[in-house]
């Protein structure tokens, strides 16, 4: 049986010490690296295996006082010795365990922790997320339960080791925050909040772009991140159209599209900003252009041209009898 020692300040973990480590317990100041493996057990009769880090090849790697997504593993390693191995039982504390896990197994695979999100962008057809491409994540998503963590604590570095190589830590831990700040940000929309979206989207962009910053302009990792931060800038846009914060959707959707010029959502948003603010001339070019990139999208940019026209035509014949000039002039403003 699990004795019930309870963890400090984790009144929902149990542990277990299954081998004894060697030496003191270490000192432990921010920035130490700790190296360690570790099985995700689900709590049931057959005790599942969910993850199991030996099978990637690397064992896990986290900083202590850097930990954005499971702050639990900090404390139960933490509470070890090196060479220890101890079970813990967590209380259902761990409801990120999903998102954190499928980051692990694609950067583990060597794919990029942000896979698969590129295709689903923008207008309308927000993320997703109800699928994390590994079914039994999803499961855990869908009912948030206690899970078991074995974990060998192998070697805990000097905090000093943590300037040289933080920074490649810091960025799979920044990407893994993405996909939150996406999902979090589609909620909102879904709840039509999109002042609070928005600053979700914002931020995610922010992380990539710190990111980006770290990599060679033009090489692969580069291109994969400035791919990324496209759909999060045009769902920052789309929130601004709803905010009416048109010069705000100008800018971002001009910065985005002077590096991606074949982006049709980023010309339609822009468009539909232009429109808002009677830049008649930059609208119809910006509409033109999606209907020039993605021609299945012509009668829908022959309609906005149509409503283009007729709101142009109403500030027009608005001003004229503002100054009184209809009926003397006899202009004709029908169609």
């Amino acid at each position: 049986t699990m004795e019930d020692t309870y963890l400090l300040k984790h009144p929902g973990v149990k542990k277990k010490i299954l081998v004894g480590g060697t030496g003191p317990l270490p000192h432990f100041p921010p920035g130490t690296k700790l190296v360690f493996n570790f099985q995700t057990l689900l709590d049931n009769f057959e005790r599942t295996v969910v993850d199991d880090s030996r099978l990637a090849g690397r064992p896990a790697e986290i900083f202590v006082g850097k930990m954005f997504k499971l702050e639990v593993w900090e404390t139960l390693l933490t509470s070890m010795r090196v060479g220890e191995v101890a079970e813990f039982w967590c209380d259902a504390v761990v409801s990120l365990y999903p998102i954190v896990s499928k980051g692990m197994r694609l950067i583990a695979q060597g794919k990029d922790p942000l896979e698969g999100q590129r295709h689903m962008c923008g207008m309308g057809n927000l993320f997703h997320y109800h699928s994390t491409g590994f079914p039994e994540l999803d499961e855990l998503m869908r009912t948030p339960q206690p899970l078991i963590f074995i974990m060998e604590l192998l070697q805990v570095g000097d905090p000093m080791s943590y300037h040289r190589e933080s920074w490649m830590m810091e960025k799979d831990e920044k990407l893994s925050t993405v996909p939150l700040l996406h999902m979090r940000g589609n909620a909102l929309v879904k709840q039509r909040q999109f002042q609070e979206a928005a600053s979700e989207y914002k931020e995610a962009v922010l992380l990539l772009k710190t990111v980006q910053s770290r990599e060679m302009p033009g090489d692969a990792d580069y291109m994969n991140l400035a791919r990324l931060i496209v759909p999060l800038e045009l769902n920052y846009c789309q929130c601004m159209l709803e905010l009416h914060e048109y010069y705000e959707v100008i800018e971002h959707a001009s910065e985005l599209l002077d590096k991606h010029k074949d982006c049709v959502k980023g010309y339609y948003k822009r468009a539909k900003a232009h429109a808002a603010v009677w830049n008649e001339k930059e609208a119809r070019r910006d509409f033109n252009m999606v209907a020039h990139l993605d021609p299945t999208l012509a009668s829908l940019v022959h309609r906005e041209l149509r409503a283009l026209s007729e709101r142009m035509k109403e500030k027009f014949r608005g001003l004229m009898l503002r100054f009184g000039l209809v009926s003397v002039l006899g202009l004709d403003l029908g169609d």
